[in-house]
């Protein structure tokens, strides 16, 4: 095998496919390394942990078609070590040659055979917008847990909801909703559960696009982005097995509290007072007519105070607390000039929406305070 390539472009392909890499090579050593395929002028690299496979293609010149696996980190920092330009790639044997300008680096190769088999993507192909997708996507993300003993809140729950596409995350402690009317994803009464993982790596990707491609299988699910120029990218992730929970009865009906407050003078207060919340401190929201305190206080530290103007209709003066980070995370995903937030009472899940359109609820558990 032996091909050139624009420094930049290699770097993209081997960084995108080699997220897909994770450090579990143990019992697989080969997962260690992307797999390169060099023909017809195009050079395919895959990444795989098994669960979720990105495979990136890019067009080379190619002097000598070929396949090899070669260490996904290693080679991706020599290749962005290099100077811009031309990136020459040789394989003979068990051995890589990486070569530009003056630069030189001899890699042993990977067993191509021990590379797994990664069946094609199954399943009929819908399009969706790029920019609607990814901006669902990073509003609910953000809500999924990281704690892989509880796998089926790993995931995002995608549902057929009105002839449109529903995303839905939640960790326990807060839960994220958001619509997109116009994305018909999956068939009437159809969900299914995608590794939040897959996700996050997808909203990297989609930045250039402006559509992605989806195929869903039985078990798996495919998204294909190409980009108008670059590097196109092949992300399969296999979906979770389980039964979402019934997020839909974690929000209350109605609320008797409602406040108004502009979203960036609240996000900045809030980034200000948490300086304060040490050690897992929660954020106290003191809701009045007029105004909105925050205050945190952390023993043998300080505490922190701060008032901002803002628009409240409630029965009387309600305190509520909140982890500042979650709370944060709300903030920073509504769109639009002003958030809502919507209280029963110190206890009971409060919701945040933005004022501009219905289509995404953040809702988060308060914080027991003394």
């Amino acid at each position: 095998m032996k091909f050139r390539c624009e420094r930049d472009l290699l770097v993209e392909a081997l960084s995108t496919a080699g997220r897909a890499v994770t450090g579990r090579g143990g019992a697989l050593p080969v997962l260690s390394g992307v797999k390169i395929d060099a023909s017809n002028d195009r050079l395919e690299v895959t990444g795989s942990d098994l669960d979720l496979t990105i495979r990136t293609s890019v067009g080379v010149n190619i002097a000598e078609s070929g396949t090899a696996v070669l260490p996904s980190r290693l080679l991706s920092d020599i290749v962005r070590s290099l100077d811009q330009g031309a990136v020459d790639l040789e394989v003979t044997g068990d051995e890589a040659q990486i070569s530009s300008g003056r630069s030189q680096f001899a890699v042993r190769t990977l067993p191509v055979d021990d590379f797994p088999h990664l069946d094609e993507p199954s399943g009929d192909q819908v399009s969706v917008a790029a920019d609607e997708l990814a901006s669902g996507l990073k509003q609910v993300v953000l809500a999924a847990s990281s704690d892989d003993a509880r796998p089926i809140l790993t995931g995002v729950l995608m549902t057929a909801e009105e002839g449109g596409l529903r995303l839905v995350a939640t960790d326990s402690y807060r839960l994220a909703v958001r619509d997109l009317p116009e994305a018909t994803v999956l068939g009437e009464g159809q969900k299914v559960l995608v590794p939040s993982r897959a996700l996050g790596e997808l909203i990297r990707v989609l930045g250039h696009a402006k559509e992605v491609n989806v195929r869903l299988g039985e078990r798996d699910v495919t998204f294909f982005v190409e980009p108008e120029d670059g590097v196109s990218v092949e992300l399969t992730t296999r979906l979770i097995e389980g039964e979402f929970p019934n997020y839909r009865q974690l929000i209350p009906a109605s609320y008797p509290n409602e406040m108004r407050v502009g979203r960036e003078q609240l996000l900045d207060a809030v980034r200000r007072v948490k300086l304060m919340a040490r050690e897992a401190t929660p954020l106290r929201l003191t809701q009045r007519d007029g105004s909105l305190e925050l205050m945190a206080v952390t023993q043998d530290v300080g505490q922190a105070h701060e008032e901002v103007d803002a628009v409240y209709s409630g029965t009387d003066e309600l305190t509520v607390a909140f982890n500042p980070d979650f709370l944060i995370a709300g903030i920073e995903a509504a769109t639009g000039d002003e958030v809502v937030l919507q209280t029963l009472d110190a206890l009971k899940p409060a919701v945040m929406r933005s004022t501009e359109g219905s289509d995404y609820l953040y809702l988060l558990m308060p914080v027991r305070v003394s």
